[in-house]
């Protein structure tokens, strides 16, 4: 029996799914986000197995992508109490943890921090010892609070992890139900940034545990037995375990399958990617079919991080895009959402949407277009041309050199997008594209990654490069992938100089496809 995939991406405002057979779409639904979400992914389960007519033993893996984590980060909701444990002192004392947080963040999760002795210099040595019983009195007070997360950051752990893990052993024997994250396992170099990104994954731990729980029961509803995978920002796959314990690993993982579903069904690895949803346009570059990494922070609701994240440009403009004129057009960034269907002109609402300026324009034929046919003709040209520019400027903004690249449109709102976009040499418009992202859900690989410092002391650069891309393999392996497809994508070398023994910071990522065993499909 041929074990086919489910791939769906939980949107703001509609849910899509696909069956992929190999490379091919056997199927695919969107239908509208629900408020619990979870009762969303049943329907688009239940629709897509009865339209593909595919039997529940044919699943070999379902992929799930969503931006559950994000939303609540954004929002401020739905967050845990958290404490905060950095190791530093004597240092670090003038900038605490969460110096730059918005205040809504700060008080949604509490502002218990602990500054306690440790760190490294950036050299390897340490700024001060670790102090086992500073920790322990920390832990009672954060006992004593009943919070059930702690972030634990270091100064330069990524070159010196030493002391968090030791921290971590000392807090989980006086705390064992607490959830620990780790500064060193999720950030990079630069304090603050990687401590923030930490707070956030700390954060989230228990919305993690209920959301993924969710997903796997409305897996299991439909008497699916195949395992649930979640996509993370690189265009990879983690399985369910994984997500519990890193689940910020899944920020801007829409975009990404986004990105990914349509460099495979336009067939260009290397393009500007424009995904109009209904109530964003997020706008990424492609890079041998991979999303193109940020080189600098990124902000998450307000807050500053350096966790691996892909360069994406985020613009409220959607199909639920509100559109006023006073008198020269507006559109978004406020949106009606999963809302559409009820509140749009052609749905029968009373709302004026961008997706009833595409329809008045003749771009796209859905819902009623009698009800937008007495939309003065001259405002509609006027709303039509403001999206244009406005979708021109950020494809402009996002290009990596002056060399003119293909544009690839996909998502359920790109009726918004005219067939012709300043500036841009050819536009492709690819089969499948309103679910371009539950494809790129589908087809997501199994990563293995290695970012740690080598001494190159007495070893020959070869040799190390070659030790660290067989590491990177192996743990693709382990974590999934198929042997035979496993190959390195990405290899970045950065020598330390203020480091003894001629030290060099490499990070390898190697990428295989997910083994599908006749087994999995059967379950």
């Amino acid at each position: 029996m041929t074990a086919v995939r489910v791939g769906i991406d939980v949107g703001g405002t509609n849910t899509d799914a696909v069956v992929m057979d190999g490379l091919d779409v056997r199927a695919e639904v969107k239908t509208a986000t629900t408020p619990d979400v979870t009762t969303g992914i049943v329907a688009a389960l239940r629709s897509l197995l009865e339209q593909g007519q595919v039997d529940t033993g044919q699943v070999g893996a379902v992929m799930i992508g969503t931006t559950h984590f994000t939303n609540a980060v954004v929002e401020a909701r739905r967050l845990m109490p958290t404490a905060t444990i950095r190791l530093g002192l004597p240092a670090t004392r003038s900038l605490p943890p969460m110096v730059d947080w918005p205040q809504q963040l700060r008080d949604a999760i509490g502002e218990h921090t602990y500054l306690c002795q440790g760190g490294h210099e950036f050299d390897g040595r340490p700024i001060s010892q670790l102090d086992p019983e500073e920790l322990r009195r920390a832990a009672a007070d954060i006992g004593s609070k009943r919070i059930g997360s702690v972030a634990i950051s270091s100064v330069f752990s990524p070159v010196n992890s030493e002391f968090e893990l030791q921290a971590a052993e000392i807090v989980q024997t006086e705390l064992p139900d607490v959830a620990i994250s780790l500064s060193h396992e999720i950030g990079r170099l630069s304090l603050l940034e990687r401590e923030n990104a930490t707070i956030m994954n700390a954060c989230l731990r228990d919305l993690a545990r209920r959301i993924l729980d969710g997903f796997e029961a409305a897996v299991r509803e439909l008497a699916i037995g195949a395992p649930v995978y979640v996509s993370q920002n690189d265009g990879t796959l983690m399985s369910i375990d994984y997500t519990r314990r890193y689940p910020v690993a899944t920020f801007a993982s829409g975009p990404t399958n986004s990105m990914r579903g349509a460099a495979l069904l336009s067939g260009v690895r290397d393009c500007v990617v424009v995904d109009v949803g209904g109530t964003t346009t997020d706008i990424g570059v492609l890079k041998g079919g991979f999303p193109h990494e940020a080189s600098v922070g990124v902000e998450v609701g307000g807050v500053r991080t350096n966790f691996r994240m892909p360069n994406v440009l985020s613009i409220g403009l959607g199909g639920g895009s509100l559109v006023r004129f006073d008198p020269h057009p507006t559109i978004g960034p406020d949106s009606v959402g999963y809302e559409l269907t009820k509140r749009a002109l052609v749905f029968g609402g009373d709302e004026l949407t961008a997706t009833d300026i595409a329809v008045a324009a003749g771009q796209a034929e859905i819902g009623d277009a009698t009800r937008v046919e007495d939309l003065p003709s001259d405002l509609v040209a006027s709303a039509v041309e403001v999206i244009g520019h406005r979708l021109a400027e950020a494809v402009d903004r996002m290009k990596t050199s002056t060399e003119p690249v293909p544009v690839v449109v996909v998502g359920g709102g790109s009726i918004l997008v005219s067939d012709k976009l300043d500036g841009v040499v050819e536009l492709l418009r690819p089969p499948h594209f309103p679910v371009a992202n539950a494809i790129g859900a589908a087809i997501g690989q199994i990563g293995g990654e290695v970012d740690r410092v080598f001494s190159m002391e007495g070893h020959a650069r070869e040799d190390v490069l070659i030790e660290a891309k067989a590491d990177a393999c192996e743990k693709a392996v382990a974590a999934g992938a198929s042997a035979a497809t496993v190959e390195v994508v990405d290899v970045e070398e950065v020598p330390l100089a203020y480091l003894p023994s001629n030290a060099v910071r490499i990070r390898v990522k190697a990428i295989g496809d997910l083994e599908l065993t006749r087994d999995d499909a059967n379950r």
